[in-house]
């Protein structure tokens, strides 16, 4: 078992505090939006001796993935484990399915982009559904309404714009007309001025004051993001979105496809080990407006909330409907604990410490993690026990 230290994401929209107070680090006057642990090329867990997790794994697949997990995943980790603290909202996004990422990976491979070209949406041939475990109040953005609840939304607001999306889902009650709407968003052609969205979030504002909406807390999700990011046309399509709210303990996931956006929060995501972002707006970064109308699922559908499963007396489980990943959650108290209690799951394993002192011991070794310190298990080091008292996270493959 090794010590691996998280790699930080210096990203706008990102904590001032929060992340620093979970690591035990000091704040540096910069934004810290996540904190990755895993052996993704973009920014691979550090060891103790000066390399990365990725040189590890790669020194030794057999010993440090394990037979399966290498032959279904290759010679990598298949999925990343992150902190995550946004304090502003994220962009408005999509994530590529395996077939997409593979295909438009390999084009823009062809067309000579380098991996760090600003030019580039695909940073690597794989797919990227991720899983959000909330730690404290969590606010997201994420996946289409009912095209009929939509049209309820935009009713009465009375300006060009909100008539203009409310007549194409009166026209098309279904997702074509939801495509058309999101595309008369977006649509670098198409796409509204600064004058006209702004008319929009004035009449949200206007109507959520006097009582009169048919949903306030998205009226009040639009007149927050209008706040950050005046004029973006991707403020009005949040009207199209279910809005979602967790408290620490619950858990959405977010199959490929899903238009989404994280607004606040603090939490832990587990992806497949991917860094493929298509972004439509909300956003300072490269957009790629087109390559995500291709990539969306505009299907109307209720978020995805993932319920644990109680796995024994001190582990809960979050299961995904994907191969890359599974959760878990391991709490101790040593006044109803004692001595060394089994962990669940195999493979290659990530463990991070979110609060207490515990101890991880095998037969051949033993580490202690304290909140904020992670540990890589190597498929090699087989049955892992813990000791201690406090709460650990652990990313594993199925």
């Amino acid at each position: 078992m090794r010590a691996i230290a998280g790699r930080i994401q210096h990203y706008a929209w990102g904590s001032y505090t929060r992340l620093p107070r979970f690591l035990g680090q000091t704040s540096d006057g910069s934004p810290w939006a996540e904190v990755w642990f895993g052996s993704h090329p973009t920014a691979p867990s550090l060891l103790d001796d000066g390399k990365t997790l990725m040189d590890l794994i790669a020194s030794d697949p057999p010993t440090q993935l394990g037979d399966g997990v290498a032959r279904s995943f290759g010679d990598e980790l298949p999925f990343l484990l992150k902190a995550i603290a946004p304090e502003r909202p994220l962009s408005l996004q999509v994530h590529p399915n395996q077939e997409r990422a593979e295909e438009s990976f390999s084009a823009e491979n062809a067309a000579g982009l380098p991996l760090e070209s600003s030019r580039r949406s695909y940073r690597d041939p794989k797919h990227k559904p991720e899983l959000l475990v909330a730690l404290e109040p969590f606010t997201a953005l994420c996946g289409f309404r009912a095209p009929r609840r939509a049209t309820e939304i935009l009713e009465g607001l009375g300006t060009d714009l909100s008539d203009r999306l409310h007549r194409l889902l009166l026209a098309n009650p279904d997702a074509r007309g939801m495509h058309a709407a999101l595309r008369a968003l977006l649509s670098p052609s198409l796409r509204p001025g600064p004058q006209l969205v702004q008319q929009v979030v004035d009449a949200c504002r206007d109507r959520e004051r006097r009582g009169a909406s048919p949903s306030p807390r998205i009226d009040r999700i639009v007149v927050e993001l209008a706040e950050h990011h005046p004029g973006d046309a991707g403020v009005v399509a949040a009207l199209l979105l279910n809005p979602v709210s967790l408290q620490p303990g619950e858990a959405l996931f977010i199959p490929t496809g899903t238009l989404h956006a994280y607004l606040s929060g603090f939490g832990i995501e587990v992806t497949a080990a991917s860094d493929n972002v298509l972004r439509a707006g909300l956003t300072e970064k490269r957009v790629d407006v087109d390559e995500l109308l291709q990539c969306v699922s505009v299907v109307a559908a209720p978020p995805v909330r993932i319920a644990p499963e109680r796995r024994n007396e001190i582990t809960e489980s979050y299961y995904a409907p994907v191969d890359d990943f599974e959760v878990s959650f391991t709490a101790l108290d040593e006044a109803t604990h004692s001595g060394a209690r089994p962990m669940l799951g195999n493979g290659p394993r990530i463990v991070l410490g979110l609060e207490g002192d515990l101890l991880l011991e095998s037969e051949t070794s033993s580490i202690a993690v304290r909140s904020g310190q992670a540990v890589f298990i190597p498929a090699s080091e087989g049955d892992v026990s813990v000791r201690g008292s406090g709460c650990i996270v652990q990313a594993c493959v199925p």
